[in-house]
């Protein structure tokens, strides 16, 4: 009897022993994001997405529209700055000249704060004081006819060069044609221009 109370609580101890050395069970597999948080993360990813692409667009419409502004400035500063020509001992407005004068009209109405120094200038031919005297009516000729499309003439300031700044410098029929002219200087409102004026 002692012999069977002996074994039993042997095998007792070894099924014991047993029970306690098992390894622990395994961790429960873990689970992933759900369907909706993939979906949350999908369409956040989607929106900055967009959004950067929505800034990347305003970027270079902006760029476009400054570059297009610089393009239009720059077209009616060399519109402003083109000269208007003469015939000999004249000083009436000739029909390329009114193109060219018209020309700058619509951006003069448009940029009120613009000022123009008008310059005139004669070919070598004639006495000093005779040059001096018919580049001052070129000059003025020019500023007559912008007072006559209803520009201030206080935004015009003329000045008569005579002979003395030559373009050309020989004594030839294409070199006087070129001296016999009148020249555009903006004194103010050079960052006032705004080239969208029509004549």
């Amino acid at each position: 009897m002692r012999y069977r109370t002996f074994v039993a609580t042997a095998l007792a101890a070894v099924l014991l022993v047993g029970a306690c050395k098992k390894d622990p069970p395994p961790p429960p597999e873990p689970t992933g994001p759900s369907q909706a948080e993939l979906d949350s993360i999908d369409a956040a990813r989607r929106a900055a997405e967009e959004a950067a692409a929505a800034a990347r667009a305003a970027e270079e419409a902006a760029a476009r529209e400054a570059a297009e502004r610089e393009r239009a400035l720059a077209a009616a500063r060399s519109t402003l700055a083109e000269r208007v020509h003469f015939d000999l001992d004249m000083a009436e407005i000739r029909p390329d000249a009114e193109r060219v004068l018209r020309a700058k009209l619509g951006i003069l109405r448009a940029s009120p704060n613009v000022m123009l120094r008008i310059e005139g200038h004669c070919d070598e031919r004639g006495s000093n004081e005779y040059n001096d005297a018919l580049g001052n009516r070129r000059a003025q000729a020019v500023i007559d006819f912008f007072v006559n499309f209803g520009l201030d003439a206080s935004r015009f300031a003329p000045v008569s060069f005579g002979e003395d700044r030559p373009l050309a410098n020989q004594s030839s029929e294409s070199a006087w044609a070129q001296n016999r002219r009148a020249e555009f200087i903006i004194t103010a409102g050079q960052n006032d221009i705004n080239p969208g004026g029509t004549p």
